[in-house]
């Protein structure tokens, strides 16, 4: 049963007789029909489909207004219930476009939206100020503006309330209370602004923190995130800046181990604290899992991903091998792979929906080729960065990063380093036991070998009468040395 429809017909006396009472201000007979009739707290009348708050709100019936926001029976009254004929507006809407003061005051007093808006994207002080022209009284323009109406709030046709007012008239109380309040109201939502942006680009920069080397990328991920966040303090206060309508769909070069999951993650959660995200979820596919799939797997894949990141690891499997060229052109060929095409065409789709940011990776060179081989998606790419590889140095500092903030489900969780693992001892060791295409292939994942196999070297070289607790869990510069011998060719 909804709106009491299954005991009351449309048309019926009764149903006239609540809206008639409140738009009267009859609250004898109002009062009565409602306790006898509970079911008419939110009735809607025939044509406009309004409530009879919006009937009293509308007429400033202030006593009937009153009785039903303090309804105490089972059901509440609808504060935020919009009417038809005016393309959704609240009881609140009702009583700034008519001016009904004292009304829109209780209604506020209540928690009515003060920003709620029509269909058409009118605020209750768009139409506040549209009554206080024709009736040259401001009153409720200052009601609304003492409950922090936005005088920046703007509706489909982008116009604010000043706007609007500009067509009509240059100069007069009104233009003056409004542009007084506007400019009040800017200096707030600036400190505001600022003081978020000081939090993420902190919160940011904890994040890159937790980043070894990449020197340059984190210099461009700050300039990046910089320019984000002071678009968004612009359009805090109102001003009309370009904006991209695409989002910032990123290709990362690099080997593996260079760090470029853990960014994409720092990219969602960024992208996701100034609202350009719905939500910070990565979801991470590999090249070669869409490549060998069909399209409705991979546009099964992209919903997983929506709303976040869909982060495409070795996305250079999306191309066949032998496109491998720099001078081979994507659109040339009909003879490869169909799964590969469609994963590609799926991918390229879902870049322009809006809905999913992508993030394509993989070496530097395959990359490269994946990029220039399809003039359609490089146009997609919005921003490149590239991963350079970790130098002995930033590697033994991973190291002790890792030792520092060991994850609960790690292999060496509560074991600590011995003082003759320094940074520099470290570096020094990965230095002489490891060649540089060992480490240029490895980068991070060198570090979590090296960690494992001296906990495991650690295992075998403690007696088995030890004694001492913290001689069971520190790792000795031997344990690494010894782990270093595991590296043979068929470990890269």
């Amino acid at each position: 049963m909804e709106n009491g429809q299954d005991k009351q017909p449309p048309g019926s006396e009764k149903l006239k007789t609540i809206h008639d009472s409140a738009q009267l201000g009859d609250i004898d007979g109002f009062q009565k029909l409602l306790q006898n009739n509970p079911y008419l707290l939110n009735e809607r009348n025939p044509f406009r489909l309004e409530t009879p708050l919006h009937v009293s709100a509308s007429n400033n019936k202030t006593e009937i207004v009153k009785f039903l926001l303090e309804w105490k029976g089972d059901d509440k009254v609808d504060l935020e219930a919009k009417n038809v004929v005016y393309r959704g507006e609240t009881p609140l809407h009702v009583a700034a476009k008519n001016g009904c003061n004292e009304a829109a005051r209780l209604l506020l007093a209540h928690g009515a939206l003060v920003e709620a808006k029509t269909k058409y994207g009118v605020t209750p002080l768009n139409l506040s100020v549209r009554h206080s022209i024709r009736a040259e009284d401001c009153s409720i323009v200052e009601t609304l503006l003492e409950n922090n109406a936005d005088c920046d709030a703007t509706d489909d046709e982008g116009m604010t309330p000043v706007d609007h007012l500009s067509k009509i008239q240059e100069s007069g109380q009104l233009r003056d209370l409004l542009l007084s309040r506007q400019q009040e109201q800017r200096k707030t939502k600036l400190l505001e602004a600022c003081s978020k942006q000081n939090e993420r680009m902190d919160a940011l920069e904890k994040e890159l923190s937790n980043i070894v080397g990449l020197d340059e990328l984190k210099m461009k991920l700050r300039k990046w995130a910089k320019g984000i966040l002071m678009n968004e303090r612009r359009k805090a206060i109102g001003l009309e800046i370009g904006t991209a309508g695409r989002l910032p769909h990123m290709a990362f070069l690099g080997n593996p181990g260079t760090g470029k999951t853990m960014v994409a993650r720092i990219v969602g959660r960024l992208l996701h604290s100034v609202g350009i995200l719905q939500t910070d979820n990565v979801k991470e596919v590999r090249g070669t899992d869409l490549a060998s799939q069909t399209g409705y797997k991979t546009r099964k894949k992209i919903k997983e991903a929506e709303g976040g990141i869909l982060f495409v690891d070795e996305a250079y499997r999306l191309i066949p091998e032998e496109t491998s060229s720099p001078d081979f052109e994507l659109e040339e060929v009909f003879w490869f792979g169909a799964s590969e095409l469609e994963a590609l065409e799926e991918i390229m789709s879902c870049m322009d929906n809006g809905k999913v940011l992508v993030i394509v990776s993989g070496y530097n060179e395959a990359m490269q080729c994946l990029i220039s081989s399809n003039e359609r998606f490089s146009r997609r790419v919005a921003k490149i960065f590239e991963f350079e590889d970790l130098s002995c140095l930033e590697l033994a500092n991973v190291l002790h990063f890792k030792m520092n903030n060991q994850a609960e489900d790690s292999l060496i969780h509560g074991f600590k380093l011995h003082s003759s693992c320094s940074v520099n001892a470290i570096a020094e060791l990965i230095r002489r036991a490891t060649t540089e295409k060992q480490r240029m292939k490895m980068n991070g994942s060198l570090v979590e070998i090296m960690l494992n196999n001296a906990k495991r070297n650690l295992d075998l070289r403690i007696s088995d009468d030890c004694a001492e607790s913290d001689e069971l869990v520190t790792i000795k510069l031997e344990d690494f040395e010894a782990a270093m011998r595991f590296f043979t060719p068929i470990d890269v």
